[in-house]
C-alpha cells in the first residue's frame, strides 16, 4: 500500500474516526473507508483506545471491543501518545482556554497532541478537533 505521508502529513485519529470506519451502519463509514485505505502516517491518543474500546463493549460486546483492540494493533505506522502528568498539564491548560466549551479529556488530549505535532489534519466527526484551526478530514 502506497503511503501518502509527504503529501498529507500525519493525521491524528479520534474516537469517531475509529468508530466511524469499523462500525458499518455508521453515516461516516463509506468516509472513512476511503481514508484508511491510503493513510498517512497515523496518531492517537491512549485516551482514545480506551474510549474506543469503551464504546464498542457498552455498544456491542467483548468480542467487538476485541476486535477494535486487534484493529488498533494491525495498524501500520500507528504512534500512540501517552497520557501521563506532562500530558494532564498539558490537556488543563486546553481545558480552562476553551472553558466555555464540553470538552472530554481525549478530546483536549487530541487538541494538545496535534499542536505538539503539528497534525495538518484531523479524522474526525467531532467539529471540536478544529478548535485549534486543524482541519478536519471531513466537512460539516
Amino acid at each position: 500500500m502506497a503511503r501518502r505521508t509527504e503529501q498529507t502529513g500525519e493525521a491524528y485519529l479520534d474516537t469517531s474516526a475509529f468508530i466511524a470506519f469499523l462500525d458499518k451502519s455508521d453515516s461516516y463509514h463509506q468516509t472513512f473507508k476511503r481514508l484508511f485505505a491510503a493513510p498517512p502516517a497515523l496518531t492517537t491518543s491512549a485516551l482514545v483506545i480506551a474510549e474506543g474500546h469503551a464504546w464498542f463493549l457498552r455498544r456491542y460486546d467483548r468480542r467487538r471491543a476485541a476486535q477494535f483492540l486487534s484493529f488498533i494493533d494491525a495498524l501500520p505506522a500507528l504512534a500512540v501518545q501517552s497520557f501521563d502528568a506532562d500530558e494532564l498539564s498539558k490537556v488543563r491548560r486546553l481545558l480552562a482556554a476553551f472553558g466555555d466549551q464540553d470538552l472530554t479529556l481525549a478530546d483536549a488530549h487530541g487538541l494538545a497532541i496535534m499542536k505538539d505535532r503539528r497534525n495538518p489534519v484531523c479524522w474526525s466527526t467531532d467539529w471540536h478537533l478544529s478548535l485549534t484551526g486543524v482541519a478536519l478530514a471531513i466537512r460539516h
